[in-house]
């Protein structure tokens, strides 16, 4: 019985033995491909609103609702379309008097509503601030820059990024003595993502704001494999 089992073990070796071997990964040369492409943002997106305090809540919503109204008027007659700004925060909170010795007793509310921006021409950024700023807005929040084409741009970087993962992989193949095949296996490394590298100079609040718009840098990472065999 013992000698049984030790054949058919044997047996059933030989058999997943060409399975395995078959499984094997071929030889291969794996690299990391890079591109980046710098471009200046030709849109932006700024962030402001206004907020208003006041003794009772409905003091405060009214006051603020009157006040957003001269903001989005003053959006309209300057040409911005209503699809490209839109409420973004809306808020009602009670504003509290210090007090270290029990719980602080309510003084007051504050309301605020904020509103989102799209600007579709970079040199028009500081007038929508100053837009913004005579229409009474008293909370003016971040400037996001963008490039409307990224995504050709991303293509562009794409194709770069496997040039330059093919151009290592032949300097790696011709150290080694082999030949480039055709590649086995390319995936993209994360998810490519828009760098900033400008800023928003100060004075935000002032008239005519400087704006430093810089530029943006979009980069794409793959990861090649590629096939080897010796020379011939």
């Amino acid at each position: 019985m013992k000698h049984f089992f030790t054949l058919a073990a044997a047996v059933a070796a030989l058999l997943t033995a060409p399975a395995m071997a078959q499984t094997a990964p071929p030889p291969a040369i794996s690299v990391t491909g890079e591109a980046m492409v710098q471009v200046a943002p030709d849109q932006a997106q700024i962030d402001g609103g206004v907020a208003n305090d006041a003794k009772t809540a409905r003091e405060a919503s009214d006051a603020n609702n009157a006040a957003m109204g001269k903001v989005l008027l003053a959006l309209k007659a300057a040409g911005i379309d209503e699809n490209d700004f839109q409420t973004s925060r809306l808020s009602l909170q009670p504003q509290y008097a210090p007090n270290r010795s029990g719980p602080s007793p309510i003084v007051g509310y504050r309301a605020a509503n904020r509103v989102t921006i799209r600007v579709r021409e970079v040199s028009k950024v500081a007038n929508m601030i100053d837009v913004l700023v005579g229409a009474g807005a008293n909370d003016i929040g971040g400037i996001n820059f963008m490039v409307s084409q990224a995504s050709k741009l991303l293509d562009e970087a794409r194709e770069r990024a496997i040039s330059d993962a093919r151009r290592k992989a032949q300097i790696y193949a011709k150290a080694a003595g082999v030949t480039l095949g055709e590649p086995i296996s390319i995936s993209e490394e994360g998810s490519p993502t828009p760098v900033f590298r400008g800023k928003v100079a100060g004075g935000m609040a002032a008239s005519a704001a400087p704006i430093a718009q810089g530029e943006e840098t979009l980069s794409v990472t793959v990861n090649v494999s590629w096939a080897i065999k010796p020379k011939e």
